[in-house]
């Protein structure tokens, strides 16, 4: 066994690489601590908790637009229509988090085969949805239609089982509804700073029987290596969805969730 400080590491890595590209962190991060023999309890916990490093990168990255639209909302009313978007997409993840945390961290996230199942179908979709998304009506982020932003908010929904990419479902929620995709992408990303920053507060309330002097040290260093390796994956990220679609992450969702399977069965 290695100490836990490096396997802090590695999810961490695992979760800055993978949150902001539609393969799913949290089933990366469950099958990644499943294959290193880590017990359930903490380090589930653990890979949630983690994941608000990687949306800090977002807040890092993007601080001047969003700091703009912060200053703005008493005078302008595109920035208090941008937060209106933000909220009300917000909202399903909410009500829906809150109604069913137990279930999923409870059941879903100690189902191996669900995740790699999951992995599968979903790069499957985002090949079917690369190739008939209908042309894209919305190009910035910043100006989403209402509608446009609450159909996103209910496909993020589905991100709540492990193995189906938060990222994946909203960006392919968006282009179904004629957003176009790199705007998709960073709306996603906006959409992911209340989202998880609520994941964050209500599992460390609800897992605050955990967070100890042994632990939180690691909470802080997988939460800091997130942070670090997300502040890459997200221009690259931006990039490759620009120029090439969600193809490449279709076929490596495929890829990953097919070898899961496999080492299960032989297993």
């Amino acid at each position: 066994m290695l100490p836990d400080w490096v396997y802090a590491v590695i999810l961490g890595v695992i979760e800055g690489l993978t949150e902001f590209i539609p393969v799913s962190s949290t089933g990366m991060m469950l099958l990644a601590k499943q294959a290193m023999g880590l017990p359930n309890g903490f380090w589930d916990t653990f890979a949630v908790m983690i994941q608000l490093g990687a949306i800090l990168a977002v807040v890092a990255l993007y601080f001047g637009k969003l700091w703009k639209q912060v200053l703005g909302l008493p005078t302008d009313p595109e920035a208090r229509k941008f937060a209106l978007t933000v909220i009300v997409a917000f909202i399903p993840s909410v009500v829906l988090g809150l109604l069913f945390h137990d279930f999923i961290k409870a059941v879903l996230f100690d189902s191996p085969i669900v995740q790699c199942i999951s992995l599968i179908l979903g790069g499957i979709v985002l090949l079917f949805i690369d190739r008939i998304a209908p042309k894209p009506v919305a190009h910035d982020a910043f100006k989403l239609p209402l509608v446009k932003a609450l159909a996103i908010g209910l496909f993020q929904v589905l991100a709540m089982m492990p193995g189906v990419s938060r990222s994946g479902a909203t960006i392919v929620g968006g282009m179904l509804f004629g957003v176009e995709k790199r705007a998709a992408a960073e709306f996603t990303f906006f959409l992911a700073i209340p989202t998880m920053l609520g994941a964050f507060v209500l599992d460390a309330w609800q897992s605050r029987d955990q967070l100890t002097g042994d632990t939180l040290p690691l909470i802080a260093i997988g939460f800091v290596v997130a942070f670090a390796v997300a502040l890459v994956v997200i221009r690259t990220m931006l990039a490759i969805v620009t120029s090439r679609g969600l193809a490449p992450f279709g076929w490596l969702r495929i890829a990953i969730g097919g070898i899961g399977l496999a080492l299960l069965t032989l297993t």
